[in-house]
């Protein structure tokens, strides 16, 4: 319990547990409709929001958050208005960014530590600044994906029905998507750009193997994504070893432990 005596490491629990319950819990929801590849791209998305700030000498966290918001916006508007298939959008949107990022950063000279703390997360170097952002901005995520949970399955689990069924899915799915810009936007200074897929596509897909309704999937993901993160940042301030990988690695133990527990 030593490590508790620190207040970087008291930070970055803290924000690994919230970062964790938003992640799992937003990405319940996109591992059902199929869309899971959303938040890999939002995440390249972000890194060039980052590269920007960086290059521009603004704030990498904000521009990462625009950034990823106008693009979650774009992505959503040619699926929907434009009808192109889902993963051909993300596909370019991927690529797209990732290039663009590259270009940025060789403007800019070189990779320097603060776009490699981006690249593969930085838990311990949370500040107080980073988590009341996180606290306000994840408040009200979670707030809306709650207040409209069971509208958000109904469209997940049925687009066409749902709209024949009155509710507005258009708006709804725009604000899925923002949520998720911005969760993805805060995350990756906890697990990275390289990582925040995994947190938020894993929790869901090993809660998945157990059978059971949505509600207690989503609950379940939830615990998986916490536990992975505490085990994760134990085991890095242990072994010293980078928390976003720890906590990834821990993931797919779970993953795998599902997979064997439940093999039909």
């Amino acid at each position: 319990m030593e490590m508790f005596d620190y207040p970087f490491m008291q930070r970055a629990f803290i924000a690994g547990l919230m970062i964790a319950f938003l992640a799992s819990l937003s990405g319940s929801f996109i591992v059902l409709r199929r869309y899971s590849l959303l938040s890999e791209t939002l995440a390249h998305v972000s890194l060039v929001g980052v590269s920007l700030g960086l290059l521009f000498g603004l704030s990498p966290l904000w521009m990462a958050v625009a950034a990823s918001l106008v693009a979650s916006w774009l992505i959503e508007y040619l699926r929907s208005v434009h009808g192109m298939y889902s993963d051909s959008i993300l596909a370019i949107f991927l690529s797209g960014s990732l290039a663009l990022a590259i270009v940025i950063v060789s403007l800019a000279g070189s990779f320097n530590a603060s776009l490699f703390s981006y690249l593969f997360g930085s838990i311990l170097s949370v500040s107080n600044e980073d988590l009341w952002v996180m606290g306000v901005f994840g408040s009200l995520a979670m707030a809306l994906l709650l207040i409209f949970f069971k509208e958000l399955y109904f469209i997940a689990f049925d687009e066409e029905v749902a709209r024949a069924g009155g509710i507005r899915v258009t708006l709804l799915n725009f604000m899925l998507v923002s949520v998720i810009a911005i969760i993805i936007a805060l995350s990756i200074r906890v697990v990275g750009t390289l990582l925040i897929g995994a947190l938020m596509v894993i929790p869901p897909v090993a809660a998945i193997r157990f059978g059971m309704g949505f509600f207690k999937t989503t609950i379940l993901s939830a615990l998986i994504a916490l536990l992975s993160v505490v085990i994760g940042l134990v085991g890095s301030y242990i072994f010293a070893l980078p928390s976003g990988a720890a906590i990834v690695l821990c993931l797919l133990v779970i993953f795998v432990i599902a997979l064997a527990v439940n093999r039909r």
